[in-house]
């Protein structure tokens, strides 16, 4: 393997995963509320756009939403006539996104709790994996890339949205970082924490899991850093200064 690749992820603190499930279960209501004003906004649609933009506007796909939080592409992607299962490890989320999914009548998208780097799921039995703003906070990221390339189907595509957040930690308390105005200041030095806990914060993204994707075995590994700003033109309620970048993988 390269040297991006062979890193000692094992050795993770065992305590990451319970302060990110802390955080963002102090964060759920909160949280649930951002992502229903985004369904009801214009981000809805061009989410949706880009989503179809990826997987070539293929109808009635099996999609997971790995780490789905409030339920935002349950409901986005469910009007669109997928299937869209949610997992998250937080109960908390998952609870506010089954709300939201009911609360909108999408009766072919829910969310169960489970572990996002090894979703207990059937190999080979999705279309599509999502993800947003997860992989950040993964303690086994190579791990999670690899359990998430089992469940693909031959031909399965993988969608992962995150941006390199610890390096611009600082910014989650200046004015420009107007999506978390409303967070507490001690919500966001624990955010600030936990970045620095993660190995793959040190780590140049998204150049890192491009290689990783490619030693896995997915096929036309692409990345787009320019998606967000057709997503979020606006320096509106959901804006951040931070730069996403989209991960496009075949299997």
């Amino acid at each position: 393997m390269g040297q991006l690749v062979d890193i000692p992820f094992e050795e993770e603190s065992k305590e990451i995963k319970e302060r990110v499930q802390k955080y963002w279960t102090s964060r759920a209501e909160g949280f649930s509320n951002m992502r229903r004003d985004e369904i009801e906004s214009n981000k809805a649609a061009r989410w949706q756009k880009v989503f179809e933009e990826a997987t070539g506007g293929k109808q009635h796909l099996r999609v997971l939403d790995i780490g789905c939080g409030a339920g935002f592409f349950e409901v986005v992607l469910g009007r669109a006539g997928h299937d869209v299962l949610g997992i998250d490890l937080t109960p908390e989320m998952v609870e506010k996104a089954n709300e939201m999914t009911l609360s909108y009548g999408v009766r072919n998208g829910g969310a169960m709790v489970m572990d996002g780097e090894n979703p207990m799921l059937d190999e080979e039995t999705i279309d599509v994996i999502i993800t947003r703003n997860l992989t950040w906070t993964l303690p086994h990221p190579v791990e999670a890339y690899e359990n998430w390339y089992k469940i693909l189907k031959k031909g399965g595509i993988l969608l992962n949205f995150d941006a390199e957040y610890a390096k611009g930690a600082h910014n989650l308390k200046l004015p420009e970082n107007i999506a978390h105005k409303n967070i507490s200041d001690a919500l966001k030095d624990e955010c600030h924490e936990i970045y620095h806990m993660l190995t793959i914060s040190n780590l140049n993204r998204p150049d890192w899991d491009v290689e990783v994707l490619n030693h896995i075995g997915y096929k036309n590994v692409t990345v787009d850093t320019e998606f967000a700003s057709r997503i979020y033109k606006e320096r509106d309620e959901f804006y951040i200064p931070d730069k996403m970048f989209m991960i496009r993988g075949e299997k």
